[in-house]
């Protein structure tokens, strides 16, 4: 049977204060052509859906309407997709007895039975072939919150948050090698951060903060055929072939530029992997990022771009400009327009990088992207107080930090809140 694993959408997604409707749009428009094309028996989507927990009117029109023509087209088509930490998992999941009438399954949290054993079973998904036999199972483990997987009365067993994800991912695991029969396939698609994959520069929020989030790829045993994660933007294999980002369909931020853009088709041959087939995504709008330079390099480089006054507004190419300078220059932002005006590109971001002078007395480039909220917060502290923080306020502090970003994952948020 045929897999199309993809993941990070992040549909909605301001950049840098501007929407990417048509970017999107475009993007669903291919996948399913692309689709209907190669008609695969499933479609697994890794998480992060959404850029936000509360998704604006738009973006959710443009997911549920690409649910509905994806099973107009396809019939047959089993669709799996599962929450990631952008996501609101009770949003994921609250169409989802709609959704199953389409052949899709939203898996949003995991839940407990009252011995404070994994609800296995509603996280494993039969696929089909295109005559209607169960050729695999899906595992499809959505993002798992800290609340979710330590503490709490069914969970006593487990206090850390690493210790409870590997928990719940090998219950998962040995709950599908029980209920698969033989010729099977076992597939487990998660949202999650494997050891020793390689991180974006600057567009992934961490999903602990700390540094504690990433788990082992050894908790999938070879007994699963393939694994379709979720999470991390650059498109890579994680120590073994079966092992697998789709990657982000389109670059999230600047930094992402040069990745490889893809969904990836996964060829199962009984319950066993027989191939892995990458298909590019085309961009619908470029993105160029000039610098980080001298002005006047920079200013060559703006010349030097290409673009396409006949094109519609919403598909001229974004824009980044890092300029290096020796002192500050009041007039820059102006000096940067009139080099653009006229030309059929949208300046996004324009970033001014001064010397930074070290300790040794050397000046360094410095810029507030190299820094984090832990550093600035950090540096704020020795300020105050005359010395740094030691690990019991930095532990505070990080505790803090993820209760404002799992704080967006309610209802009772208003709609559209970043």
């Amino acid at each position: 049977m045929q897999l199309i694993h993809t993941a990070d959408w992040h549909l909605g997604q301001s950049f840098h204060g501007q929407e990417r409707h048509a970017e999107h749009r475009a993007f669903l428009a291919w996948l399913l052509d692309t689709l209907t094309e190669r008609e695969p028996d499933a479609l697994l989507v890794a998480g992060d859906i959404f850029d936000v927990v509360n998704p604006s009117l738009r973006a959710q029109g443009l997911f549920y309407d690409f649910i509905v023509d994806a099973h107009e087209r396809l019939p047959r088509l089993d669709i799996v997709l599962i929450a990631g930490n952008h996501d609101s998992g009770n949003r994921i999941e609250l169409p989802a007895p709609l959704m199953k009438r389409l052949r899709t399954h939203a898996l949003g949290r995991v839940s407990w039975h009252e011995d404070g054993t994994l609800d296995a079973e509603r996280l494993l998904v039969p696929l089909t072939d295109a005559k209607g036999t169960p050729r695999a199972w899906c595992l499809a483990l959505p993002f798992l919150r800290p609340s979710e997987v330590t503490g709490g009365e069914n969970q006593e067993a487990e206090s850390d948050y690493v210790s409870g994800m590997h928990r719940v991912h090998r219950e998962l695991i040995a709950a599908a090698k029980a209920a698969r029969a033989p010729g099977q396939a076992l597939v487990a698609m998660s949202h999650a951060h494997l050891h020793g994959a390689a991180v974006s520069e600057a567009s992934e929020r961490p999903i602990v903060i700390g540094g504690e989030e990433s788990i082992s790829a050894a908790l999938f045993p070879p007994e699963v055929a393939y694994v379709a994660l979720g999470h991390l933007h650059r498109a890579q294999q994680v120590g073994e072939p079966r092992i697998r980002y789709s990657g982000s369909p389109l670059p999230l931020d600047f930094s992402e530029v040069h990745y490889p853009h893809q969904v990836v088709a996964v060829t199962l041959d009984d319950e066993t992997l027989a191939g892995i087939d990458t298909i590019p995504v085309p961009r619908p709008v470029a993105m160029h990022r000039i610098g980080p330079a001298p002005l006047n390099d920079v200013l060559k480089g703006l010349a030097a771009l290409d673009d396409d006054p006949a094109l519609p507004k919403d598909s001229w190419p974004w824009l980044e400009v890092r300029v290096e300078l020796d002192a500050p220059l009041p007039d820059l932002r102006a000096r940067i327009d009139a080099a653009l005006e006229g030309r059929a590109l949208r300046l996004l971001r324009l970033e001014r990088r001064l010397p930074h002078v070290s300790a040794a007395g050397t000046p360094t480039p410095i810029s507030l992207e190299t820094l984090g909220p832990r550093t600035l917060f950090a540096d704020t502290w020795k300020k105050r107080w005359g010395a740094p923080p030691d690990d019991d306020v930095l532990a505070d502090f990080d505790r803090l930090q993820q209760e404002v970003l799992d704080s967006d994952d309610s209802d009772d948020t208003p709609e559209g809140r970043p």
